[in-house]
C-alpha cells in the first residue's frame, strides 16, 4: 500500500471521526452553561486598549 492509499483510507475513516468529534466537542464548550459571562468578557479584548487611552 503506498503512502498516498493510506492517508487517504485513514482521512477517509479515522480523520473524518476525528473531526467531527472535535466540532462537536467544540460546539457543546461554546454553548455550555455559564460560558456567556466568559464569551462576553473575552468579546471585550479588542476594546480595552481603546478604554485605557480615554
Amino acid at each position: 500500500m503506498t503512502d498516498y492509499s493510506f492517508l487517504r483510507q485513514f482521512a477517509d475513516s479515522w480523520g473524518l471521526l476525528y473531526m467531527v468529534l472535535l466540532f462537536v466537542g467544540v460546539i457543546v464548550f461554546t454553548f455550555r452553561p455559564g460560558s456567556k459571562k466568559t464569551a462576553e468578557k473575552i468579546a471585550q479584548i479588542p476594546f480595552e486598549e481603546d478604554r485605557e487611552n480615554g
